[in-house]
């Protein structure tokens, strides 16, 4: 379970951030909103975190971070050339400040091929916390080296923060649970802009590949809009299962589909509706915005849940019916059938009155000031914010800022 983002000279955000979504052991949980942060755990992190804000706030940098980290471990060292996917604070100080970012999550801690085997096995293993950190050194406004590199671990979350790696410039140093022998070698050719755990997963080196695997339960909709609806259909195309399941869903939120099935074309495979009391089946593109937004967004949430992992979907709620978002957001908490693994979703939204569905520990909220820096905190931030409050009167009065200022 993640809880803990930290951000400095991302885009958006030009000063440090720490977004912790941390809820203590006595904040009541009727509903199942909240879960261990790894078994065993007495704190506990929201399943579903929801950041709002004015349009260019920041919502979307918070989630490019998440996005930015998964896409590091899990493919930087495919990557063909210089620098990286991300910017620095558009400001002349920040040209030439460092790009930092830090995560906090739950997981198992020693990584041998026996704690792994019990772990496939169901039997108990040890968990605890770790501790990512990246920083990228910024030349001349452009990143273009890895500065520092380092995974850390905290058994049952207690003590003192022990190392996994740590990568300074070309320097790597392991651990018992990251070891480098037989594999230093690699840091001959480790690329300046390539994770230590993305370049050594490709060479097999077992803690890396774990840890690789975990990066690639991370599900993000961040700069998948814009390239169409192609490879979201074709994913559909690829599942039989999935297709089964959001046809399901359809059904269940009353838009009248009940099948949904490609056909081959002159153009290319092309997805066709069956609506009830409809005698011709209808195209995709003949779909309303609301039925073709929750088809986008179902493979996120279906693959996080059926996984364990983290969803991260920017703008969810875009032409979504209010009444709808809800109950999607209560698949997370739903242990029994829908997220047995502890899955958790990152979104940001405009529409208010979810807040109605929501409790304090649940949101974020987003601020921009007059230099054009992002500020981010939790609601938890927010002095004398009662469990009883009415959220989205509070905050459509202003209770709590991070609302735009008109005229």
């Amino acid at each position: 379970m993640l809880y803990r983002l930290e951000l400095e000279n991302f885009y958006s955000v030009r000063d440090p951030q720490v977004v912790d979504v941390t809820v203590a052991p006595n904040v009541p949980d009727e509903d199942g909103r909240f879960g261990p942060i790894f078994p065993g755990a007495t704190d506990r992190a929201p399943k579903v975190l929801v950041l709002y804000g004015p349009n260019a706030s920041g919502k979307t940098t918070i989630l490019r971070a998440l996005d930015f980290l998964a896409i590091f471990i899990r493919d930087s060292a495919l990557s063909t050339g210089p620098g990286f996917p991300c910017q620095r604070f558009n400001d002349e100080d920040s040209a030439s400040r460092p790009i930092r970012l830090a995560i906090e999550f739950g997981g198992t801690m020693d990584l041998s091929d026996m704690v792994v085997e019990r772990l496939d096995a169901g039997l108990e293993v040890e968990h605890g916390v770790y501790r990512y950190e990246l920083e990228l050194e910024v030349v001349d406004g452009l990143p273009v080296s890895v500065r520092q590199e380092t995974l850390r671990q905290k058994p049952l979350g207690k003590g003192k923060w022990q190392r996994v790696f740590e990568r300074t410039e070309g320097d790597v140093q392991g651990s018992k649970t990251f070891a480098m022998s037989g594999y230093r070698h690699l840091l001959n050719t480790l690329k300046p802009n390539v994770s230590v755990i993305s370049s050594f997963a490709q060479f097999g080196h077992p803690t890396a590949v774990l840890f690789v695997d975990v990066a690639r339960t991370v599900f993000s909709n961040i700069g998948r809009q814009a390239q169409g609806d192609e490879g979201i259909l074709n994913i559909f195309r690829q599942s039989s299962d999935l297709m089964a399941r959001v046809t399901r869903d359809l059904n269940r939120i009353d838009v009248g589909i009940e099948d949904m099935r490609f056909v081959d074309t002159p153009t290319g495979p092309l997805a066709m509706f069956k609506h009830s009391g409809l005698a011709l089946e209808m195209p995709w593109q003949l779909q309303s915005d609301g039925t073709r937004s929750f088809i986008r967004a179902f493979p996120y949430l279906a693959l996080a849940l059926e996984r364990g992992g983290v969803a991260i979907l920017d703008e969810f709620d875009t032409m979504i019916h209010a009444v709808v978002l809800p109950d999607i957001l209560r698949w997370f908490y739903d242990k029994e059938v829908r997220n047995p693994e502890d899955a958790q979703a990152w979104i940001s939204v405009h529409s208010a009155s979810l807040l109605d569905d929501l409790v304090k520990e649940q949101v974020i909220l987003c601020e921009k000031d007059a230099l054009g820096r992002t500020h981010v905190f939790s609601l938890m931030d927010v002095k004398a914010v009662r469990r009883d409050e009415n959220l989205y009167k509070k905050y459509l009065s202003g209770a709590f800022g991070a609302l735009p200022h008109i005229g």
